[in-house]
């Protein structure tokens, strides 16, 4: 828990792709929710701790569409500022709805640009535009589309970048709901969101679970553990 943020990012990105099957969890919550700035700096300690590239070593354990879509936010040039532009949202929802319900064919530099270069204040606008546009939301194109891993990857970025304090409290509950607590995926949630959105992740928890965060985890944790993850989330 003492560790630099970025060398912690580093290590758990390098853990989530060790064995048959890659956690996608830490990617889309790199990509989606943190500064170019800190994806670069993640990536600069991947370099150094590891000798190789970050992106070499998820090139090698994503596939795929998924593997197409999380490339260009890599790259980390997402538009920072916090201006809307309601006529460019517009226009790129149409896109969007012109290449037919995000799929991935000839057009599908399009879909990935919006995601990876758009500002989350713009992309909220996208989104809401495509669902006027198209009678339904961009989730339900996703899955009609696709199936598996590639569906479940793709809802999560887009639920990420249209909300990321739900996404991170329904996180939060199904690392705690079940017969045994995700140790390991509790205390990086915690850790990498305590400095940044954790006041907004526990309210969006209050509304969709009628519950305090502090109470759900107490009552699954105990003594000096306990302590330290309430602190932290206090």
């Amino acid at each position: 828990m003492m560790m630099p943020l970025p060398q912690y990012y580093a290590k758990e990105l390098h853990d989530s792709m060790r064995g048959s099957a890659t956690d996608d969890r830490p990617i889309i919550e790199v990509l989606c929710t943190l500064s170019n700035d800190e994806i670069k700096m993640i990536k600069q300690a991947y370099n150094s701790k590891y000798s190789r590239s970050l992106e070499y070593d998820i090139s090698g354990d994503t596939t795929g569409s998924f593997k197409d879509l999380i490339f260009p936010l890599f790259i980390a040039d997402r538009d920072e500022s916090f201006d809307l532009d309601p006529a460019e949202a517009q226009e790129d929802a149409r896109a969007l709805i012109g290449i037919g319900d995000l799929s991935f064919g000839s057009e599908k530099s399009t879909f990935l640009k919006i995601l990876a270069e758009r500002s989350f204040t713009q992309l909220q606008q996208i989104f809401i535009d495509y669902e006027s546009m198209a009678g339904h939301g961009i989730e339900k194109a996703i899955e009609n589309q696709y199936s598996g891993d590639i569906k479940d990857g793709l809802l999560s970025v887009i639920k990420c970048l249209r909300n990321s304090p739900v996404f991170f409290a329904e996180q939060f509950y199904k690392t705690v709901q079940g017969p045994e607590i995700d140790d390991k995926e509790l205390i990086r949630l915690i850790v990498t969101r305590s400095e940044i959105d954790m006041r907004e992740i526990k309210e969006a928890f209050v509304e969709l679970y009628n519950e305090s965060l502090e109470n759900y985890i107490s009552e699954d944790c105990y003594g000096c553990y306990k302590e330290c993850l309430i602190t932290l989330i206090s």
